[in-house]
């Protein structure tokens, strides 16, 4: 066993030692190794994922809210941004609040098919831009709220679940409103 022990600490000191010399950076000192322990922190994988993929999405869902504040060419669409904006601010920072506690990690930036989202709307203007974010978000709620279903079931950190619990209802709620607003764009259109 000791020497099982002494083989492991030499190697991870070898591995240290050339990564210095090499200028590389130390990601797992950082606290960013892709899909490693600690970046999850005390999180399982799934648990992980899901607070990941939450947190991104709800980020995505504010830019997108302050966006349909400022384009939106309806009331309705301006309202239901404002909204959006309002209510997935504070999830993310109870989120957040949950994620550092448990030493997990989650990166900033939205990832490409988020950032690809949010350009394409930003291009957008008037009716088309009001359509295409009515749609998005009918979409994206819909499969939020089957993501927080499965968490509210699921997830194995208890914080974790209580938070898909208590939030669920919430999305469901903006589904609905989604739909409206959809419903609302579409009858405006020739």
């Amino acid at each position: 066993m000791k020497k099982l022990i002494s083989i492991t600490f030499i190697t991870v000191i070898t591995a240290v030692a050339a990564l210095l010399g090499s200028g590389a950076p130390l990601r797992a000192a950082e606290g960013t190794q892709e899909n490693g322990k600690v970046e999850r922190g005390q999180l399982s994988r799934k648990d992980y994922k899901f607070a990941r993929d939450a947190a991104q999405g709800g980020a995505l869902e504010v830019r997108l809210g302050e966006l349909a504040k400022q384009k939106g060419s309806i009331q309705v669409v301006q309202e239901f941004g404002g909204q959006m904006h309002k209510d997935h601010a504070k999830a993310n920072d109870e989120l957040k609040q949950i994620i550092a506690k448990k030493g997990a990690v989650i990166p900033d930036e939205l990832n490409r098919r988020e950032e690809s989202q949010f350009e394409h709307l930003q291009k957008l203007s008037g009716k088309e831009f009001d359509r295409a974010y009515a749609e998005q978000m009918v979409k994206d709620h819909r499969k939020d709220v089957k993501e927080f279903q499965a968490a509210a079931k699921n997830a194995e950190d208890p914080e974790i679940k209580a938070f898909a619990e208590k939030t669920l209802p919430i999305l469901e709620h903006h589904t609905q409103m989604a739909e409206q607003m959809e419903s609302s764009v579409k009858q405006l259109e020739p």
